[in-house]
């Protein structure tokens, strides 16, 4: 195993563990919001009770839970999308040394001029470039445009009857 490929397995569980960490931060940030409820804003509301430190404390560690799972998922993001170019860049280093071989099997076939010999390595140097194409469409396909981003979040709204508005300038979006 490449010292790449050690490094693409170490990203993917590392984008592994962020999204677990993510989970968890999003659990306990539904149980502080359980507790604000509980201790703030039921039937017997501990506002009455003289409790508002209480509930603003539960609110503010709801909302730091939130902000970690939401930082920690933006990073799982990023990692996950370096790990797919060094995958891309694994795939790459592998077509190019299967490639070499077939271009001194080339060089060889073509010194004993045997045209059997030269059909079927030409046979698997179309299957290695076919390979290579592959690799090259999967790279493009790594970076994800804004306006798909954008499109996704519009159209999953729509399918919520949620309305999505977009601030331009701090690129953050209300949910209304």
């Amino acid at each position: 195993m490449s010292n790449m490929e050690k490094t693409l397995f170490q990203l993917k569980f590392t984008a592994k563990t962020l999204n677990r960490q993510a989970k968890k931060a999003q659990k306990d940030e539904n149980a502080e919001k359980a507790r604000l409820k509980k201790a703030g804003w039921s039937s017997s509301s501990a506002l009455q009770q003289g409790n508002n430190e209480g509930a603003r404390i539960y609110a503010s560690n709801a909302i730091r839970k939130k902000t970690e799972s939401l930082n920690l998922l933006r990073l799982a993001s990023r990692i996950d999308a370096v790990a797919s170019r060094v995958e891309t860049a694994v795939t790459m280093r592998q077509v190019t040394g299967n490639m070499m071989s077939v271009v001194k099997g080339m060089d060889k076939a073509m010194d004993s001029m045997n045209l059997e010999r030269i059909s079927l390595v030409m046979d698997k140097f179309e299957a290695q470039f076919s390979d290579l194409r592959h690799a090259m469409s999967n790279t493009t396909a790594v970076s994800t445009p804004q306006d798909q981003i954008e499109q996704l979040l519009r159209q999953t709204a729509e399918e919520a009857n949620i309305e999505l508005q977009h601030d331009l300038n701090s690129k953050d979006l209300i949910w209304a």
